[in-house]
């Protein structure tokens, strides 16, 4: 090989096509840990794509319509309704919570169920079918119901069967299979049953002040534009307070919520993978160590660096090749496999598919991620004589040049700018990146540290600690790796256990204590005594917190008009469609006021209003500013009179928006109550209740904390799911620190044998060297999980940090346990080599 002969690409990789005759034998640490990060970030992108796909393109059935009109606690007027029936054809639906009752009581069946109860007319539905697991669904008579399956299991329906809401009784006339509008209605408390607008009327449950929705569906011809209709009617009823929705955006909350949680676990996958580049990046290293003989000759014979690097890069290419390959392909399966075992858990069934976006995004991240990864240890064996390469086992590297760290801030700099791309919420998406920056350096540092104190320390009399020792410092010791690998998992089990205990005692043991046993909706506002009466009766120890009940869509704050807005602030989640709204002469209980003078009993002035100080800081708006909100249809501007941090967690009533009692007190409405009592009393108070007020609705807290219970596990089992990704890539991460360290370790094993020295003396050197890292890594690692577990539970989830430190402790035990046996059981090969072999591979 001519010393001034450069080779070509298609020589360099006829060399590094020979030398992978073996296959990727040497670079498997690589291939493993791109494929579980590409694997990961390709499935949970996937899987969102093809959900929020789903919901896009069956807009219409979803929604029922093209065009949306809902509002609360009215219907249109004849005007209103003349103005939408002239954009098309309209159906109308209403909708509102009732218990549901056998008319003739069965044994095994209780007494009542709460229900969705929907009013629907002849044109029901515009869009889809409305399907029937007992026949044909035609338009319902006056008298006739079709119920859901878990209604109809809860009350032991069939077909024919009689039911009874409110003051009507209706026939059973079929078993709802499919309901296509089921995911545009959004979150419902129980199984949903379906009357006509005539069967709701007969109910009595539309009482003036009553909380029902009435919405108005509406189907365009084929070439009106859904935005510019909305835009039109906006402008026709600017006071109105309707809440619209488009085909477009069907099911927003759904479509928000899968979008934000699979940005989430994105982020996650993203960490895991850019942990799993420090294993890349001992993979490659150790791979590069047992062919620093080759690299040698290779230079001795006359190769150049460029060439070094070109037939190098050539191998690490092709192995992140397969392993980027592999994990697109089990990325865009795993999806499939996932949706036949969440089975009904998912608001839609996605379609089948391969999604371009995030499969390219994937390959894009693990494509960076290996090549700012591989670059340091390839700049090595690039730049280092052929005498430094044979030295290496002995002595020091030497430092990385320029050129390669440009290339690596490149790629970093292209891995941060496509994640900030990409994400829906840049700021959250940089704030997670940026933490996981700051703990790999945190522990970049701490290792450093280690290793110089290591050799500074006195040297102890007893061999094995000073064998220990070390082994931190020596020429060639993975002492940074180790405390990078070891402190991630430390960290990322005690961050799993404190948002997992949090998330248990919150729900479970802290939110009951506090909740009320029950509450009751769509109390006539003229029956409070007779109410307060049937409770006492049959519960006389009851404790009864009720109050006026309103839904009310705030327009403006200032001069700012909310329609006007072109993206909501951050955090201003009571801006999206109507809330619910009271009045109160004093202040609420489970509120605390933090700015301003609540109004006097007897206040008769212009209309005031107290506010939530977290809605308050998010608009930014304090006591004295304006508020307007429409209530019935009807604007109404208010001063902000005081501020209030309300107690959410309590489960009481708490409203964002507390009027002044002349405000609202002369509009219809109805009464809310929750109930205190005695578990032995729920049932005969829920049955005096419904036998004195048949409209109202009983709520079981027990039921709501069920649901909400369910949701939190099946959120906290994703995460836990996604983190289990990251805490593999960290194991991988061990494995390779000491698969790149193997060869001076059999050096070191061979001469210690030679001198005498057992497989066992041996060992437990090496598990003291874990043990001290452990010990350092424990007070970190609980340090730094437990601050990333808060910010979870208090700024994701909202809830108290309330973590069950035994479990945590024993977590963070386990886990180091776990990782030494897996460090030990790592080292077990170096022990077992022959020192013939050894000495002559050496």
């Amino acid at each position: 090989m001519a010393s001034d002969a450069r080779l070509d690409w298609r020589r360099c990789w006829q060399i590094a096509r020979r030398d992978l005759h073996a296959g990727f034998r040497g670079l498997r640490l690589l291939v493993i840990c791109l494929f579980l990060g590409v694997a990961t970030l390709a499935a949970i992108g996937s899987l969102t794509a093809s959900i929020t796909s789903e919901l896009a393109s069956r807009g219409q059935g979803l929604l029922g319509g093209d065009v949306e009109v809902a509002m609360t606690q009215r219907q249109a007027s004849a005007a209103e309704h003349a103005a939408l029936a002239r954009l098309g054809t309209v159906s109308d639906t209403i909708r509102t919570r009732a218990m549901a009752r056998r008319a003739v009581p069965q044994a095994g069946a209780p007494d009542a169920v709460l229900t969705e109860l929907k009013g629907v007319d002849a044109r029901y539905p515009l869009y889809g079918t409305l399907t029937l697991a007992t026949g044909r669904y035609t338009p319902l008579a006056s008298d006739a119901v079709v119920v859901g399956r878990p209604l109809a299991e809860r009350l032991l329906l069939r077909v024919g069967d009689r039911l009874r809401y409110g003051e009507a009784d209706f026939r059973v006339a079929g078993i709802i299979a499919d309901e296509p509008d089921r995911v545009g209605e959004g979150f419902t408390l129980g199984p949903v049953a379906i009357v006509s607008l005539d069967g709701m009327a007969r109910t009595g449950l539309l009482q003036p002040g009553a909380l029902f929705e009435t919405k108005y569906r509406i189907r365009l011809a084929p070439d009106v534009a859904p935005k510019a209709t909305i835009d039109r009617l906006k402008a026709q009823f600017p006071a109105a307070g309707w809440e619209y929705k488009d085909r477009d955006r069907a099911a927003p909350g759904a479509v928000r919520f899968f979008e934000r949680m699979g940005q989430f676990l994105s982020l996650i996958g993203l960490a895991a993978l850019v942990i799993a580049g420090i294993g890349v990046s001992n993979g490659v290293g150790s791979y590069l160590t047992q062919k620093r003989a080759s690299i040698a000759t290779l230079k001795i014979l006359g190769a150049t660096s460029a060439d070094i690097a070109r037939i190098y890069l050539l191998q690490i290419g092709a192995a992140a090749l397969v392993a980027v390959a592999a994990g697109l392909v089990v990325g865009a399966l795993l999806p499939i496999l996932f949706v036949a075992l969440a089975g009904d858990l998912l608001p839609v069934a996605p379609g089948l598919g391969l999604f371009p976006v995030p499969l390219a995004t994937s390959a894009a991240y693990g494509a960076l991620i290996a090549l700012a990864f591989a670059l340091p240890p390839l700049a090595r064996a690039r730049t280092h004589p052929a005498a430094a390469q044979l030295r290496s086992g002995v002595e020091e590297s030497g430092r990385i040049d320029r050129r390669t760290l440009l290339g690596v801030a490149a790629a970093g700099s292209a891995i941060v700018a496509l994640a900030l791309v990409t994400a829906r919420e840049p700021v959250f998406a940089a704030a997670v990146l940026g933490a996981v920056g700051v703990v790999l350096l945190v522990l970049f540092v701490l290792g450093s540290l280690i290793r110089r104190v290591a050799a500074r320390l006195p040297r102890p009399r007893r061999p094995l600690v000073r064998l220990a020792l070390a082994n931190l410092h020596r020429p060639g010791a993975q002492t940074v790796a180790l405390v990078i690998a070891l402190g991630l998992a430390l960290t990322l089990f005690v961050a799993l256990a404190g948002i997992q205990t949090s998330l248990t005692l919150e729900i479970r043991r802290v939110v009951p204590e506090r909740a009320p046993d029950q509450f009751v909706l769509d109390i006539p506002s003229e029956e409070r005594a007779r109410f307060v009466a049937v409770v006492r009766g049959q519960a006389p120890e009851a404790k009864l917190n009720i109050v006026p009940s309103l839904r009310g869509t705030i327009t403006a704050y200032g001069k700012q008009r909310v329609a006007d807005l072109k993206q909501l602030p951050d955090g201003a989640w009571f801006l999206r469609g109507e809330r619910g709204v009271t009045y109160a002469d004093t202040l609420p209980p489970g509120s605390e006021l933090v700015a301003g003078r609540w109004w006097p009993r007897d206040y008769a002035g212009p209309p005031l209003v107290s506010l939530d100080r977290d809605a308050a800081r998010v608009l930014g708006v304090r006591v004295g500013d304006t508020l307007t909100v429409s209530i019935l249809g009807r604007e109404i501007e208010a001063r902000i009179a005081s501020l209030r941090q309300v107690n959410w967690d309590t489960m009481g009533f708490n409203y964002v928006l507390v009027f002044s009692p002349v405000t609202l007190a002369s509009a219809p409405h109805s009464l809310t109550s929750t109930i205190d009592i005695d578990p032995a009393h729920e049932g005969p108070v829920s049955r005096a209740l419904l036998a004195a007020f048949p409209s109202a609705s009983i709520i079981a807290v027990s039921d709501v904390l069920g649901q909400v219970t369910t949701i939190l596990d099946q959120m906290a089992t994703a995460v836990l799911i996604a983190a289990s990704v990251a805490i593999l890539a960290g194991i991988a991460v061990l494995i390779g620190a000491i698969a790149a360290a193997r060869q001076a370790r059999i050096y070191d094993s061979v001469v210690l044998k030679t001198l005498g020295a057992t497989r066992l003396q041996i060992l437990a050197a090496q598990a003291i060297e874990y043990a001290l890292l452990a010990l350092v890594l424990a007070a970190l690692a609980l340090g730094l999980g437990t601050l990333a577990a808060w910010y979870v539970i208090t700024g994701v989830f909202d809830f108290r940090w309330s973590p069950d430190w035994g479990t945590v402790l024993a977590t963070l035990g386990i886990g180091a346990l776990t990782t030494l046996g897996i460090g030990l059981a790592s080292s077990l090969p170096t022990l077992s080599a022959s020192p013939a072999t050894a000495l002559r591979r050496l």
